[in-house]
């Protein structure tokens, strides 16, 4: 993830600011975040604390005699560093696929450059020609009707239709150290649908404009040592499915913290209750 120039983090996750001065959009990964359920994280997470403690068993096992709570700290918030690792490497890898794109200079990252090496080798696979065949990189899209905004990766004409008629594709770039290149998640045709319905694009002069029709959408799987270009679905269904997702979201984001507590009014102190 990227820092867009109109995102902000807020304690209800990522939103975007309308720069026309309109309602607050949130986010599209913050929806997902929000209102999808991600069943395989609890036991990804067991397993990154159980790696950790299987690395180095005797000392697991001394400290946790000698200091209990310090161990059990550093356990617990095991997953949440290795996820704001790869939210970093993820970054990063984005910043050096747009240098990559645009030919300007970037500085040389050894954790990041296997991944540029794959993302140079599907573009030379395509045969794209930057100047031609690009037509966006790394830009904000909204949809103030919905509520949302969110930010691209790239969009792309490849030769992907009948008699090898030019397409535009919306590509989002998917990075990790270990997962198989095949990976696909439930979530990720809502997010590029959400991407490709939203009908206006942000400007770098903060004007918006149109965006152009989407032909198809793709994910492009990164891995240190190979890469996977795979189409997933972005049509009206999982468009619904999203706009579903952003309604569940926004009412877990305003819903009140707490809740009053009813007793019977014959309860010793209800009056003052009811009165308060």
């Amino acid at each position: 993830m990227t820092d867009p120039k109109w995102a902000r983090d807020t304690e209800r996750g990522r939103y975007y600011t309308d720069p026309a001065g309109g309602p607050d959009l949130i986010s599209v990964t913050n929806v997902l975040g929000t209102a999808v359920h991600k069943p395989a994280l609890v036991p990804w997470g067991a397993g990154l604390v159980a790696d950790a403690v299987i690395a180095d068993p005797i000392v697991t096992a001394r400290r946790a005699r000698t200091e209990p709570t310090a161990l059990r700290k550093e356990l617990v918030a095991t997953p949440r560093q290795y996820t704001e690792r790869a939210q970093s490497l993820g970054t990063r890898v984005h910043l050096r696929a747009v240098a990559l794109v645009l030919n300007t200079p970037h500085p040389y990252d050894p954790e990041v450059e296997p991944y540029a090496v794959q993302l140079a080798a599907f573009y030379r696979l395509w045969r794209v020609d930057f100047d031609r065949d690009v037509e966006s990189v790394e830009t904000t899209v909204m949809h103030r009707h919905y509520g949302y905004a969110g930010t691209g990766d790239v969009w792309l004409w490849l030769p992907t239709g009948r008699y090898r008629r030019r397409q535009l594709w919306l590509v989002d770039y998917k990075t990790s150290a270990k997962k198989p290149a095949d990976t696909v998640y439930d979530e990720q045709p809502l997010q590029l649908a959400a991407l490709r319905h939203a009908p206006e694009w942000l400007l770098p002069d903060d004007t918006s404009e149109p965006a152009p029709r989407v032909h198809r959408t793709a994910l492009l799987n990164l891995r240190p040592r190979s890469h996977r270009f795979i189409e997933v679905p972005s049509g009206r269904e999982q468009f619904r499915a999203f706009l579903g997702a952003v309604r569940t979201a926004r009412y877990l984001h305003s819903a009140p913290a707490a809740y009053p507590t009813v007793v019977p009014p014959w309860a010793p102190g209800a009056s003052e209750r009811k009165a308060a």
